[in-house]
């Protein structure tokens, strides 16, 4: 990692200019005047990007959700299926587990190929391989077969996340950058209460048919094929060129704190439900319906992000995490029904304006060159903290005595982290759009 990301390295791309706090200027990109108009910048999109470009990745983004989501309803029916094998209690949840784990740890390098290679071939072959290996429960009848081919999986939905992404911040610049960001994230919340339903519905006709829809990337091939293009670039890294360094605090301080905001975006994803029972609400319907609730808040608020994306971070992603702590907090508070939803959609707000918050705020100034690496240090650092997130809480829970002081304790950890990020990041004056110098063609608006 210290070999990958150097900020002492000489950076073939001049610094961004120092930008105005005023958000206006800052939302429509100038060219940079000091490249000449018939040189190609490496990254530069040669043709305008619309509104078919930015459904298809959004679509690819919102696959690796699938990894999880649409395969939760039915474990305990693969647990009965396979209560003979030795360790099935472990093997089986590990089958939602495992995708989003290995995507974690494989993401950096993954990001690193997708920097050295052409991104739109790298994506439409992970996107076959993902329906391939995605949809082998269907006739695997092991246990551990199923297990190794969530391993593959991930690394397809890593592939996946990060060219999606990555050319979602090759083809537009400036505020349609941070917006189109926004609204990947914002795609990938629904999809994950959309593929949950979806996930239960199917369930009905057994565990096996969730898996059927690990095809659905098989529809998307043709369009990304015709209607996808690979930024051009001046010259193309060999396998043992060393590629752009990362430049550290810029890259490295925006995943270390998505490492803790992936925990609690999931912490009512994931707990809600047992809050909820502990209160005496046993219902499915108004469990799902609360449920829904929350998601509609974390919907919301993504899809505010663009109208404070020329907000410095230093200033959004403190009150993002003070939210959250007021929220848990909230959830603490009582046993009242009332208060519980209150408290869950104060959180699910909070975390909906985090995350693209802290996506633009960690790729948002890399150079083409870099964004792939970027986005994948950034998803690594949110995936991992997802798989963290129940871990975390079942170990609070027990020094706490409980999930709702297990809560407390969250809230409070989160107020201390806003707290350290505020004084941390006071001197950043940056806002989150992207620098008006950065060279890119005029993109057409979907």
């Amino acid at each position: 990692m210290t070999d990958d990301i150097d900020r002492d390295r000489p950076q073939t791309e001049p610094s961004p200019p120092a930008l105005n706090l005023a958000p206006a200027p800052h939302l429509t990109p100038v060219p940079d005047q000091a490249t000449p108009p018939d040189q190609t910048v490496p990254g530069t999109v040669e043709r305008p990007a619309g509104r078919a470009q930015l459904t298809l990745l959004v679509a690819g983004i919102c696959m690796p959700v699938l990894g999880s989501a649409l395969i939760a309803p039915v474990l305990p029916q693969m647990q009965r299926h396979f209560h003979s094998t030795p360790g099935s209690d472990v093997l089986v949840p590990m089958v939602v587990a495992l995708p989003g784990l290995f995507l974690a740890l494989s993401a950096p390098l993954l990001g690193s190929v997708a920097d050295r290679t052409n991104r739109k071939a790298l994506l439409l072959i992970a996107m076959a391989l993902y329906a391939v290996v995605g949809s082998t429960p269907l006739y695997l009848a092991s246990l551990v077969a199923i297990d190794v081919s969530r391993v593959l999986l991930g690394a397809c939905e890593g592939v996946i996340l990060i060219c999606c992404t990555s050319l979602i911040g090759d083809y537009w610049t400036g505020a349609r950058r941070a917006k189109y960001l926004s609204v990947s994230t914002l795609a990938t919340s629904l999809a994950a209460t959309a593929f949950l339903a979806v996930g239960g519905v199917l369930g009905v006709s057994g565990w096996r048919t969730p898996f059927w829809m690990y095809v659905l990337p098989l529809l998307l091939l043709v369009p990304m094929a015709r209607l996808l293009w690979q930024p051009p670039r001046t010259s193309t890294p060999g396998v043992g060129t060393r590629l752009e360094p990362l430049p550290r605090r810029q890259v490295l301080v925006p995943c270390l704190v998505t490492l803790f905001g992936g925990l609690y975006f999931f912490t009512l994803v994931v707990e809600l439900p047992f809050i909820l029972d502990g209160i005496g609400i046993h219902s499915t319907a108004v469990v799902g319906t609360i449920s829904a609730v929350m998601a509609l808040a974390t919907a919301t608020g993504s899809a505010l992000f663009p109208r404070l994306a020329a907000r410095p971070a230093r200033v959004l992603v403190p009150l993002e995490f003070a939210g959250v702590a007021v929220g848990l907090a909230t959830v603490f508070a009582t046993g009242a029904l009332p208060v519980v939803v209150t408290g869950a959609i104060i959180t699910g707000f909070s975390t909906g304006v985090m995350l693209p918050t802290l996506l633009v705020w960690a790729v948002h100034r890399l150079n083409y060159s870099q964004r792939g690496r970027g986005t994948g240090w950034w998803s690594g650092a949110l995936t991992l903290g997802q798989f963290f997130c129940p871990l975390v809480v079942a170990g609070l829970s027990a020094a706490s005595g409980g999930l709702q002081p297990a809560l407390l304790v969250l809230a409070l950890a989160a107020a201390l982290l806003a707290a350290t990020v505020l004084l941390g990041l006071r001197h950043q004056h940056d806002p989150l759009d992207p620098s008006p110098g950065e060279p890119v063609a005029a993109p057409a608006a979907p």
